[in-house]
């Protein structure tokens, strides 16, 4: 499996996934913050796939 750095478009969209899943712990966030872990979960499958995925 070759791993390539993942588009700068992917990275952004994939951190602030993350940072929202990370504020809703502490602020309300409508739809976010019941579906915290999985809203963290889906940013970091994301970057997953953007390494993972050459043209990704």
């Amino acid at each position: 499996m070759n791993l390539s750095a993942p588009k700068v478009v992917i990275f952004l969209l994939s951190l602030i996934i993350v940072a929202l899943a990370v504020v809703s712990r502490y602020t309300a966030i409508p739809f976010i913050t019941p579906n915290a872990f999985w809203t963290a979960i889906v940013g970091y499958i994301l970057l997953v796939a953007g390494v993972t995925m050459k043209g990704l």
